[in-house]
C-alpha cells in the first residue's frame, strides 16, 4: 500500500469517527434518533424520493451526451456510466471509474425534503470503499461506507433527519483514492414528500404590476437585448438548458434588471402529461440543476411546456424543489397579442413570450399594452415565495 493511500485510509476513519462523535444525532441502542430528537411522526406515506434511482430513465432528449438522467457526476463521462453488466435489479446500474488517482468518483443529487422529518438513504453498491450519505440535513451524520463487498452486491444504508430550515439535501455516493471503480443501483431516499406545487397563470396582488415571460432560447437577437436593457425591464427567463449552455452570458446580461429571473423549463420540451412520474421529475430536475450550474441560484419556478401538466407534473416539480407551477394568460410571442380574460391586462397577470427574431417587436407591443392597462413590469422572483 503506498504511502499516501495509507495516509489517505487514515484520515478517511479518523473523519468518520468524530463526524460520528461530533455530528450525530443522540441516538437510542439500535442507532435510531432518541426520543427526545424525534420529530413528529409525519402522516403523509413514505414514498421514494430519488431521481432515476434504478439508472432506468433513458436520458431526454436534448440532454447533455453521457450524463445520467438525475445525477451530476464529478467525472462525467469519463468517469461515470449507466451499464447493461450485472446489475442488482432491473436491466441497468450505474458504473464509475475514477479516472484518476485524485478522484473519488462521486454522483451525487439534490433532493427535496421536509424539515424536522426522518429520512433513510440507502442504495445497493458492489466495489471497495463505497461510501452513500447526505450533506445540508440540518443534521448531518456520518456516511454509510464498506471496506469491501467482496465482489457482490451490499446494501448501504444511513438515517438522519432534517433540520427546522432543510428543503433539500444532496444525496451522495463514492468511492475512495486508488480503489478501482464501484457500481451503484436501486437507490432509495425513504421519507414523506414534500407538499406538490402549485398551479398558477397568474399572480395574486393588488399591486399594478404585469410579469414578462419569454421562453425557450433558441434566438437571441440584439434588438431584443438593447430593448430589454433600454426600458429596464424585469424579465423571467426560461430557457432549455441546451441553449441556456450555448450561451450563458446572454442571459445573464438579459436578466440584470433586478426583479429579473432565469427559471426551469424541463430538458427536452417534451409534454410532461405523455410521461410518468420518474420520467417527469428528470426532465424538472435536471433543468433546474442545469440552471444552478450556469447561474448561480436554483430555480423556484417551472413553465411546463405547451402549458400541459397533470398532478404527477406537481408532485414531480416539488420532488424537484419547485414551489410553483407556472402558465400564462396572455400571449404576446410572434407577433400575437392575446389575453386570455375579457378587457385589457389586469393586476397579476403573466405575459407569455419566446426567444424568438420577432421578441423585441413582441416586447414593445406588450409594455403597450401594460402602459394602456396602467401597469408596471415587474419581476416573478419579487411576488412569488
Amino acid at each position: 500500500m503506498s504511502t499516501r493511500l495509507s495516509t489517505r485510509l487514515s484520515v478517511l476513519a479518523a473523519s468518520v469517527v468524530l463526524l460520528t462523535g461530533l455530528a450525530a444525532p443522540a441516538a437510542s441502542a439500535d442507532g435510531a434518533p432518541s426520543a427526545a430528537t424525534m420529530p413528529t411522526a409525519p402522516t403523509a406515506p413514505t414514498v421514494n424520493l430519488a431521481t432515476n434511482p434504478g439508472f432506468e430513465v433513458p436520458s431526454p432528449d436534448l440532454a447533455d451526451w453521457g450524463s445520467v438522467p438525475g445525477w451530476s457526476c464529478t467525472g462525467g463521462p469519463a468517469e461515470a456510466a449507466v451499464t447493461a453488466a450485472a446489475p442488482h435489479t432491473g436491466a441497468s446500474a450505474l458504473t464509475v471509474t475514477p479516472a484518476s488517482a485524485e478522484s473519488t468518483g462521486e454522483c451525487a443529487q439534490v433532493v427535496a425534503v421536509r424539515p424536522n422529518t426522518t429520512y433513510t438513504a440507502s442504495a445497493w453498491v458492489r466495489g471497495d470503499f463505497v461510501h452513500l450519505g447526505a450533506t445540508g440535513t440540518g443534521r448531518d451524520v456520518a456516511p454509510a461506507w464498506t471496506e469491501t463487498t467482496g465482489g457482490g452486491w451490499q446494501r448501504l444504508s444511513t438515517r438522519f433527519t432534517t433540520g427546522p430550515t432543510a428543503r433539500s439535501v444532496r444525496l451522495y455516493v463514492h468511492g475512495w483514492y486508488q480503489q478501482g471503480p464501484f457500481s451503484v443501483d436501486d437507490v432509495r431516499v425513504d421519507g414523506p414528500a414534500p407538499a406538490p406545487a402549485v398551479a398558477a397563470g397568474s399572480v395574486p396582488t393588488d399591486d399594478r404590476v404585469v410579469f414578462f415571460t419569454v421562453d425557450d432560447g433558441w434566438q437571441r437577437t440584439p434588438e431584443a437585448e438593447r430593448f430589454i436593457a433600454d426600458h429596464r425591464l424585469p424579465i423571467t427567463a426560461f430557457p432549455l438548458p441546451m441553449p441556456a449552455a450555448a450561451d450563458p452570458a446572454f442571459f445573464k446580461r438579459v436578466t440584470a434588471v433586478p426583479g429579473s429571473s432565469v427559471q426551469d423549463h424541463s430538458v427536452s420540451h417534451a409534454d410532461l402529461t405523455k410521461l410518468p412520474l420518474e420520467r417527469q421529475q428528470v426532465e424538472i430536475c435536471d433543468a433546474r440543476d442545469s440552471m444552478t450550474r450556469l447561474f448561480g441560484t436554483a430555480p423556484a419556478f417551472f413553465r411546463p411546456p405547451y402549458f400541459a401538466w397533470n398532478a404527477d407534473t406537481l408532485q414531480a416539480a416539488a420532488n424537484c424543489g419547485i414551489r410553483t407551477v407556472l402558465t400564462a394568460d396572455a400571449d404576446f410571442s410572434w407577433g400575437a397579442g392575446d389575453i386570455w380574460h375579457p378587457g385589457l391586462l389586469q393586476p397579476g397577470d403573466v405575459v407569455l413570450m419566446h426567444w424568438t427574431d420577432t421578441l423585441a417587436a413582441d416586447l414593445q407591443r406588450a409594455l403597450a399594452a401594460a402602459d394602456a392597462a396602467g401597469l408596471k413590469p415587474a419581476g416573478l422572483v419579487d411576488y412569488l415565495r
